[in-house]
């Protein structure tokens, strides 16, 4: 029985050798390193973003010949309302040529693309997620053993939460390509692209809402 077993062996090692094993009919998922991504929660950070593109603007200054014109955002969105104002304060701010016409400037323009994942895979923790609750766990543990004050109980789960919290953001399926230009004639100058991750319900604050349509009846 054992030499059955050792001939079978053999012959299907020898019987795989005739095949390829590393091979597969479609490439192989693989993951990309673990990075971040900022989420865009608050009229705040749109003025972040406003002041980070008028510096990265200001800089390219040398190589634009016009004032500047900064062009209303296609889309009426209060994104676009919002950082057109923003824009326009931080860029004054910063010695900049801005016009209110766009006779004889070059333009800064903007675009916001808003994308919504329907069918993604879960996203990892970040390193030491699970580190940090586990160990808040085993402090409050202990101090159930060691400590008498019920009060003094919960020191250990508030200081976690208060060193926790600030650091957790929740994961969103939402996300916002924005971009920033300046043209003059058929010639781009300056083009900067941010991408961050934004509320569910905050869509509306960057793409308009869907017309809604309302079906009449009609009786002849």
């Amino acid at each position: 029985m054992v030499k059955k077993l050792l001939v079978c062996g053999v012959c299907a090692g020898l019987l795989s050798g005739c095949f390829q094993t590393n091979t597969s009919q479609a490439p192989l998922a693989s993951t990309y390193p673990i990075s971040e991504q900022q989420k865009m929660q608050a009229a705040h950070h749109w003025n972040v973003l406003a002041e980070h593109e008028a510096e990265l603007i200001t800089q390219s200054l040398p190589a634009i010949t016009k004032p500047l014109y900064i062009t209303e955002s296609a889309q009426e969105t209060p994104f676009g309302r919002g950082f057109s104002a923003l824009l326009t304060s931080k860029l004054v701010q910063q010695g900049a040529d801005i016009r209110t016409r766009a006779d004889g400037a070059a333009t800064i323009r903007y675009q916001v693309e808003v994308l919504e994942h329907t069918d993604r895979d879960s996203v990892r923790q970040a390193p030491g997620t699970w580190t940090a609750l586990a160990a808040g766990v085993a402090v409050a543990a202990l101090s159930v053993e060691k400590w008498n004050a019920p009060e003094i109980l919960l020191a250990p789960a508030a200081i976690g939460a208060d060193l926790y919290s600030g650091n957790r953001v929740a994961q969103s399926n939402h996300e916002v390509i924005i971009t920033t230009q300046i043209v003059q004639g058929n010639r781009v100058l300056h083009s900067s692209s941010n991408i961050y991750y934004i509320n569910g319900g905050d869509k509306n604050h960057y793409n308009p809402p869907e017309p809604s349509t309302t079906t009449i009846p009609v009786t002849g």
